[in-house]
């Protein structure tokens, strides 16, 4: 077992060192730098190589086309498919709404912040929680949270900073405005204190990953698990652009030509449309679209349905994947955090954000034609 703290670092090791691994678990951020580095196979050169050992059934057009786009697509050469995929949603207490007059979630972002969540907050409790500890969990789940929602982005079509825009600014503002109604302390809240501040009733609502949904429903770690409700993440003025989070599965380029065989024979059945049932009822995530119109499964998993609207919007670029992101997630989590705790306002700290990231990506050689600008 590798935590994923860990397992880049590893895999990419053992690909410069041609190693022994023959097959690549791909992180969203990661397709560019595996790509580009060569470390692993489109799936289109295997087909030429091992015609008889592709499925003619086996269908690519069946997975979410965000899915396949963002976890395993890198100029417009397909090299994995989609596997235990991950959406932003939702998540709050039926009962606490309820008790405060409403019958739904929220819908959009704004009537989170000024209709439910003032009352919501009160008597020691809190409208809503957003996990925001520095590291990957400020950067990605918290800064990039409220930045696409309201048609801002990280950087702009030339790879120069976008958080001065206008949209950018009033997504980083409107964090800040959300903070009132949120616990103290919370820039030091990581993924597994936000989900234990819902599942112990101290917030009413958190955005947080779909494969929470199990420690929320299960009576050992939470005390809500028949008041719990999901729906997809609010939206934002440019619409509902949630969280995006997962792998893919690549057959390494390193291996020999049997191992490449096996390798897909593996990676074909395990994201086949034949075993996706089975994958979700064993705990993964599958990018397949007919596998959520069995209403077996929609029924038995109330997060099917919200997780399914937030794949039909989304941004491929949620967070930008290429090799410099490690660097730049450091400086979004540094300073983020710093607006977040009001040492720096959010223009203040927008502007350094963009000149430290500009920095990182001229050395890298973006702006002089080194480096393409694809993400």
């Amino acid at each position: 077992m590798v935590p994923y703290e860990s397992t880049l670092e590893k895999e990419v090791r053992d690909f410069s060192s041609n190693g022994d691994l023959t097959i690549a678990l791909v992180d969203l951020v990661w397709i560019g730098t595996f790509a580009d580095s060569d470390y692993i196979v489109p799936i289109d050169d295997l087909k030429k190589q091992f015609p008889n050992i592709f499925d003619p059934n086996y269908d690519t057009s069946d997975f979410f086309p965000l899915l396949l786009n963002a976890f395993g697509t890198w100029n417009s050469k397909v090299y994995g498919p989609p596997f235990d995929n991950y959406s932003g949603l939702l998540f709050y207490n039926k009962k606490t709404l309820k008790d405060a007059g409403f019958d739904k979630p929220p819908e959009t972002w704004d009537d989170l912040l000024k209709v439910y969540a003032p009352k919501l907050t009160q008597n020691g409790k809190y409208g809503y929680a957003l996990q925001s500890r520095r590291g990957e969990t400020q950067s990605c789940d918290s800064f990039m949270r409220f930045i696409w929602p309201w048609g801002g982005s990280l950087l702009d079509s030339k790879f120069k900073s976008n958080l001065l825009a206008q949209q950018s600014q009033a997504g980083l503002d409107f964090r800040q405005q959300l903070m009132k109604y949120m616990p103290p302390g919370i820039v030091d809240y990581d993924h597994s204190e936000a989900v234990n501040a819902l599942a112990q009733g101290q917030v009413a609502m958190i955005t947080e990953w779909s494969a929470f949904y199990s420690t929320l429903v299960d009576p050992k770690s939470s005390k809500i698990v028949n008041d719990l409700g999901v729906a997809p993440e609010p939206k934002g003025p440019d619409g509902r652009k949630p969280a995006l989070g997962g792998f893919s599965l690549a057959v390494a380029k390193q291996a020999n030509d049997n191992q490449k065989a096996a390798s897909w024979l593996f990676i074909q059945w395990a994201t086949s449309k034949e075993t996706a049932k089975q994958y979700v009822e064993n705990g993964g995530v599958s990018g397949r679209q007919s596998t959520y119109k069995d209403p077996e499964l929609a029924q038995k998993y109330p997060f099917v349905a919200p997780m399914v609207e937030s794949w039909q919007q989304g941004v491929p670029e949620f967070r930008p994947r290429f090799a410099e992101w490690p660097q730049l997630s450091e400086i979004v989590a540094e300073v983020g955090t710093n607006i977040m705790l009001g040492s720096v306002s959010v223009k203040q700290g927008s502007e350094e954000i963009g000149k430290r990231v500009e920095e990182v990506l001229t050395k890298a050689g973006y702006y002089d034609g080194k480096k393409k600008l694809a993400q």
